[in-house]
């Protein structure tokens, strides 16, 4: 059985996240408190903040964790074989096809049971 310990970032680890998030709120209520600024610039301030705390936050371990996630996910999109024009439209036009088909039958029955209903109550 393979199991993996789950090693604790420690402090440090803490730390940072926690200074990422103080430089994320920082800039977020930096944008709000300057309301009266450029939008242009305020949103580059914001984008650059997002930007710094991405990074320190992929300092820590978790950040290390998830992106190696995300670069795991990209390799598996790349092994995809993604279907041709042709293959998408005629999906798309059977699934049309069959859902027109079963919501021609749910409708019958709809009708049926109420004509049944009808029929018992009266």
């Amino acid at each position: 059985m393979n199991s993996k310990t789950e090693v604790a970032g420690g402090v440090l680890d803490t730390v940072k996240l926690v200074i990422a998030l103080m430089i994320a709120v920082t800039a977020l209520a930096a944008f709000y408190i300057f309301a009266d600024q450029s939008l242009l610039y305020r949103v580059l301030w914001l984008l650059a903040a997002a930007g710094i705390a991405a990074a320190v936050a992929l300092r820590t371990e978790k950040g290390r964790y998830i992106l190696g996630f995300f670069q795991d996910a990209q390799v598996e999109v790349r092994k995809v074989v993604w279907p041709t024009r042709q293959e998408t439209t005629q999906t798309t036009l059977l699934v049309i096809v069959v859902v027109v088909i079963v919501s021609f039958i749910l409708w019958l029955l709809d009708m049926f049971l109420g004509w049944l209903v009808g029929l018992l109550i009266g």
